[in-house]
């Protein structure tokens, strides 16, 4: 647990260093531009779709009879940009996990080899096994999404599935992009079982800080001349709280794979045993005997 703490405030330290705070640039531009662009021109499409579904879906006239009921009828046209929220959160996390994973934790980590200048580089990953590890996550979590959507919209698992499944995603990408310079394959295996309670600790604990840019999310929904500026801010923060935390788990990950190191270097080499290698009995001879045998 004082890892956790102490790997928190490096990383709250790291976050204010201006160049961290560059690196939220990019992510932002590209995930503004390719989430705001397929929204602004897909909106209408998207919209009548999703009433369409759902005034036919049983799922969801449970819902509109309890509006009807209260007499709030005039509700029924903020169920449809709720819903769409709703399906498309996860999708906007997946996509700025990627971008960051790409762009920005490659950065991330060189900026943290400056508290570990004596930790070596094992290079146990790739690029295309960040791309892969994330992609495979990904399907994952969106499966566990589906599953759990109808939960989502239940007390009190509203306040508690999302954090999980996000934490989980961020948990399962950012170790593999922390260790992926300086841990061996085997070196990430190892720390990711030895500390997988804490690592997914942290990515709840990311998860609960992401609940802030879906309250702007499902804000922009009932406001709805607001939404291009609520978009960009929900995009902003989520990349910000994104590269926070890469740098949590990259000085967690990055000071756990030293003490791995540190521990495996304390211990006595493995003792050979002595006589032949063969097993047979040692047999000691007397100097004369040895002659003999030489002679003969």
């Amino acid at each position: 647990m004082n890892d956790i703490f102490r790997s928190f405030g490096r990383a709250l330290v790291s976050q204010l260093h201006p160049r961290m705070l560059l690196l939220t640039v990019l992510p932002f531009v590209l995930s503004t531009l390719f989430w705001g662009g397929l929204l602004w021109w897909g909106w209408d499409p998207i919209m009548t779709a999703t009433r369409g579904f759902l005034e036919t879906s049983v799922l969801t006239s449970w819902i509109y009879s309890a509006l009807d009921w209260l007499s709030l009828q005039s509700m029924r046209a903020v169920v449809a940009p709720l819903f769409v929220a709703a399906l498309a959160v996860p999708l906007v996390i997946a996509s700025m996990l990627m971008f960051i994973g790409v762009f920005s934790v490659p950065a991330v980590v060189r900026h943290l080899e400056r508290s570990y200048p004596d930790l070596a580089k094992s290079h146990g990953g790739s690029l295309l096994g960040s791309v892969f590890q994330s992609l495979a996550s990904t399907v994952v979590f969106l499966l566990l999404v589906l599953v759990t959507l109808p939960l989502w919209l239940v007390p009190p698992f509203f306040a508690l599935i999302p954090p999980v499944l996000w934490g989980w995603l961020t948990y399962r990408v950012m170790t593999y992009d922390a260790l992926s310079d300086h841990a061996s394959a085997e070196e990430r295996k190892t720390l990711m079982q030895r500390h997988r309670t804490p690592l997914l600790v942290i990515g709840v604990a990311v998860g609960l800080l992401g609940s802030a840019p879906t309250l702007l999310w499902v804000s922009s929904a009932a406001v709805i001349f607001l939404f291009p500026f609520v978009l960009a801010g929900m995009l902003w923060l989520y990349v910000l709280i994104f590269i926070f935390s890469a740098l949590w788990f990259g000085h967690f990950c990055l000071r756990a794979l030293a003490q791995l190191r540190a521990e495996r270097a304390a211990q006595p080499p493995a003792q050979q045993p002595a006589g032949p290698s063969a097993g047979g009995d040692i047999i000691d001879l007397a100097p004369s005997d040895v002659r003999r045998i030489e002679h003969s």
